[in-house]
This record gives structure tokens, sequence and C-alpha cells, in this order.
């Protein structure tokens, strides 16, 4: 390790809680960024396919972003919700525009956990009652509740519940948990919900994301959202969308559901939606949102700098068609994946939408956990970044900025072919 690195990782393991962790076993130290790409404190460029957890859907230190937030940060920095200013109403009404259905009122917040946590506080309020119903795989936020309905054993730190939770089974038809032939199954893992909904009748909301991040890139089958909503509101049941890492863009329409037939009874929005500013909103109907009148506040929730960032981040997807180009790019990106797929057995699967793209990496039915990582450190090594997920993280996932260029994803498919064949002839030693 470098001595700068090193350098780093010894003082946050001085004073940085141990559950804070780092991917590499040779960390980079990031000092600057620009656009689709990183540079560390060598000036070595890397080219980001992670976006910081598909936060940096714009790109790093965008000028159209950051130089209306500075210009804001020097008129006016902070006040708290209680105060009236501009870029936050003005705001709330972009997003409302931008979201183009009946989610009409919004909340800002500071984070996708924030977020989530308030989307089933409004889910309990409108409907009186208590339970939550979750997906196995999903994950939604780091906050205690929030890491409740979380279902991935690593990121639920306290497996004391606080809420009344129910899982049920992932929609992941390649490997399903209920060991069904999607041919034959009549989406079995709906049915889970629906018979569930016959014996507990306290429920207030299912959460689930239209594709699960963590959970390894998890896309349920066409149909699924639209037979689930029905189920959920033949039991008077609210559907909690998490969007906050599919939302902006990123699956190559402005939020997922714009594809899946269906609208969200309440909807989350984190991430891209700053742009690398902290903000987040949970947004519904009119009608869900009147319930919700006790006094309420964020003191920088949907403040007047990380507005003007977001209203900076929705003109600039707008101007430049950022969800268009995520379904073009992407759509290359997946059949490029496939084309490596075919060349090597130990590719399990490729799957995703737009630019959140994964590849499972398996052999004999195990997964390659330790590979991925040996992944991750060559394609380091050759200047770019991806991630890695899934419950046994062994799925190599590309999340870049969606300004990325047809010429960096070449880029780096080059060098994933190198990393590939790497562990190919380690396997064969």
């Amino acid at each position: 390790m470098k001595p700068a690195a090193q350098h780093v990782v010894d003082l946050k393991n001085q004073y940085f809680i141990p559950c804070l962790y780092h991917f590499y076993q040779e960390p980079p130290v990031i000092v600057k960024g620009a656009m689709q790409y990183l540079y560390d404190n060598d000036g070595k460029q890397y080219t980001d396919f992670y976006a910081g957890v598909t936060v940096m859907n714009c790109g790093h230190c965008n000028p159209e972003i950051i130089e209306p937030a500075i210009e804001q940060i020097r008129t006016l920095q902070h006040t708290t919700t209680i105060y009236l200013t501009n870029p936050t109403v003005e705001l709330g009404r972009k997003l409302v525009e931008y979201l183009d259905c009946e989610l009409k009122k919004l909340f800002f917040v500071n984070s996708g956990s924030e977020a989530n946590e308030g989307a089933i506080l409004l889910s309990r309020l409108y409907t009186g009652k208590r339970g939550i119903i979750a997906v196995n795989g999903g994950l939604h936020g780091r906050t205690d509740l929030t890491m409740n309905a979380t279902g991935i054993e690593m990121w639920r730190t306290d497996p004391d519940e606080t809420l009344p939770i129910h899982f049920v089974p992932k929609p992941h038809c390649a490997q399903c948990e209920l060991n069904l032939s999607p041919d034959s199954c009549n989406m079995a893992c709906l049915n889970a919900v629906e018979n569930l909904l016959q014996c507990e009748t306290d429920i207030a909301a299912m959460i689930i994301e239209p594709i699960q991040g963590n959970g390894g890139i998890i896309v349920p089958p066409d149909d699924y959202f639209i037979r689930l909503k029905t189920i959920l509101a033949q039991h008077n049941v609210l559907l909690i969308l998490d969007e906050v890492q599919t939302g902006l863009g990123r699956t190559g329409t402005t939020y997922r559901f714009k594809s899946l037939g269906i609208e969200p009874d309440i909807l989350t929005t984190a991430k891209a939606l700053g742009n690398g500013f902290p903000i987040a909103a949970f947004c519904t109907t009119n009608k869900i949102a009147e319930i919700y009148r006790k006094p309420g506040a964020s003191t920088t929730g949907g403040n007047a700098v990380s507005a003007t960032a977001a209203l900076a981040v929705i003109d600039y997807h707008e101007k430049h068609q950022l969800a268009a180009q995520a379904a073009a790019r992407g759509k290359y990106l997946r059949a490029k994946l496939v084309e490596l797929q075919h060349e090597f057995s130990f590719v399990a699967e490729v799957r995703g939408a737009g630019l959140m793209l994964g590849m499972e990496l398996m052999a004999d039915g195990q997964p390659l956990t330790t590979a991925t990582d040996q992944i991750l450190e060559i394609m380091k090594d050759r200047g770019f970044l991806i991630g890695k997920t899934g419950v046994n993280r062994n799925i190599l996932t590309f999340l870049p900025p969606l300004i990325i260029t047809q010429a960096d994803i070449d880029a780096m498919l080059e060098a994933l072919s190198f990393a590939l064949n790497t562990l190919k002839k380690q396997s064969n030693n």
C-alpha cells in the first residue's frame, strides 16, 4: 500500500467506528472528480462506473450544478423549514412536475434512510395500522427502523425488530427462493404476499425497490408490480416504492415506476436528486398527505443550498435527456456484458435496466465472492472503479454517471475482459 493511502487508513482505523469499511486491499486516496472521472493523490485517473452508488448521475463536480449551489452559499446558506425560502418551494414544484403523476405532495429530508422512515410513518398514519411487508434481499436504509425493513443479514446490524415486519420472497426467477419454474409457478412470490395479507390484518404498507440494488440488481418480472398493486389495494395496503437508487434516469426512465404500468402510493427519492448534495424526499398523493397535520420539520432537509443543487440537477437531466442516454448506453453495455457471459462459464447472469447492471459470478452453484474482490482490484489497477453487491457479494455492478460515453464503456469492457481472463487462468491452474 502506498504511504499516503496507509496514512489515511491508519487515521480511519484510529478514529472511525470499525463498521465503516472500504473497498480494495490497495485503496487509492481520491482527491478530485471531474464528470465521469476520479483522480487519486498521485494524479492517476479512474473512470467511475460506480457513481457513489448511483449518486453522481450528472457527473462529479459538474459546473452546471455546483456553480448555482456555490452562488446560493454566498447568498443564503441555511435557515430551516420553519422559514420560507424560494429554492425549497421551487424544487417542490419542479420535482412534482418531473414525477408527472398523482404524487403531488412531498416532504424533504436529507437521506434515503430518512425518506423511507418518513414513508413508513406516513403509511401508518394514513391506514391506522402498524405492520410492514418487505422483500428478502431488499435494503432500505441505515436507521434502526429502515434496517428492520432490510432483508440482507449483513446490513441488519441489530437483529431485534422495532416494528412488526413480514418478509416475502424476492421476485428473482433465475434463482427462485421457492425452487419453482417461472413457466409454471404463477408468480408464487406474489401468492406469498396475498397469503400473508389473508392472515395478517394489521399491515400498513409494503416497501420494495423496483430493482433491488444492494440485493444484487434483481429485476422482477414484467407484470409483477401490476399484480402486486392490485393485491395490495384489495387489502387496503399502501405500496411504498423505494426509488432511492433507481430514480433520476438511472434505469432509462425518469423514475422506474414509469415503465412498470403502476403508480405507487408513496415514493422515496434521494441519492442522484442532489448529485452529491444531501437531499431526499418522500412523495405521495393529496389524499394520503392530508392525514399528516401534526407539526413536522427537518432542520436541514431541503435547505436552500441542496434545493438549488437539486433544481440544477433536474434541469440538467431534462436539458441533456439523461434518461434516454442511460437507456441507449445501457442497452449497448448490457449486450457487451452478455457477450462476455457467453465467453466465460463462471459468469452466471447479466441483469438490470438502463445503466443499473449487474454481472453475477458463480461456479458449480457457488458464489465467487473472493474472485469478485479480485476483479475489482484488477479493474481499479487498470483505472476503472466498479461495484460489487448481492447477498453473497458476488455481483459485479456497473452504475456509471449517466454522462458516460461509449468510448468509456469500450475501454472499461477491455479491462473487464482482461480481468475475467486473469480469473479464468487462475482457475485453470
